[in-house]
């Protein structure tokens, strides 16, 4: 794999994140939830400091969740249409060095936003913490990343890859809460339906990444050990990220130019 090659496209994914001023627009967003959360803060009656690092610690998370995703794709489609996808590999590019060239691109720019945001928590929770769960946040970002290059690769449609994306993330977020639901003795448990829907509950959990584990509010607020979380998150995103992106290499190959 050449890797100069990998170096070129991920600056160009970086460039264009500049040149589109998406990382001002970031800038600009986690600045606006940093006031909006000490206002809220002054209206807390006690724990105001704990209030504003959970309030702000969420409102971040899914903020820059929806925009790198959204990014992700509209930059795609863009590079589809103007046919830069089809001049690049015009030439004797691989298209693995393609795809993960632009993971790599993405990934710096997630990057830049995870700092960002980090270099804003520390103001509200102790700096180890916020390391901790920015590290998680930018895993969480890595396996969005590879979702959404692999869903523009096989719908490319934005409103259908952004919308499989954020009902992904959805879920995976709360599979642990709809399958304690399921599991509720208030349930008709024998059913054949219910059987059905908690077996599927069961596969879908099984399949999908456990994303409640990862970036937990509670970790900003408490004292908590969190080190076999974080080696539970890594894991869990180097496998996702290998599977995802290896469907989405096999859709890559298959597209015609």
């Amino acid at each position: 794999m050449n890797h100069n090659l990998l170096c070129t496209i991920a600056k160009f994914s970086i460039w264009e994140a500049i040149r589109d001023k998406f990382l001002l627009f970031i800038f600009g967003g986690v600045a606006g939830l940093f006031f909006a959360a000490l206002f809220i803060g002054e209206l807390a009656i006690t724990e105001g400091a704990m209030t504003q690092a959970a309030l702000l610690a969420s409102a971040l998370r899914l903020f820059s969740v929806f925009t790198i995703g959204l990014f992700v794709i509209t930059s795609m489609i863009r590079e589809f249409n103007d046919k830069g996808f089809e001049l690049i590999l015009s030439h004797p590019v691989p298209r693995s060095s393609y795809y993960f060239g632009k993971f790599i691109g993405f990934s710096g720019i997630s990057l830049i936003v995870v700092l960002m945001i980090a270099a804003c928590l520390c103001l509200f929770a102790p700096v180890n913490m916020v390391l901790l769960w920015s590290f998680s946040l930018f895993c969480e970002l890595l396996i969005i990343i590879a979702l959404s290059l692999l869903c523009l690769f096989s719908f490319s449609s934005i409103t259908i890859s952004f919308s499989v994306v954020i009902g992904f993330y959805i879920l995976s977020r709360s599979i642990e809460a709809i399958l304690l639901i399921s599991n509720s003795p208030a349930l008709a448990l024998g059913s054949i339906s219910h059987k059905f829907m908690s077996g599927l509950l069961d596969v879908i959990a099984y399949v999908i990444p456990d994303l409640y584990m990862f970036t937990q509010t509670e970790w900003l607020i408490y004292e908590v050990d969190v080190f076999g979380d974080v080696g539970f998150v890594l894991g869990q995103t180097i496998i996702y990220i290998v599977f995802i992106s290896s469907i989405a290499l096999f859709d890559l190959y298959r597209k015609e130019l």
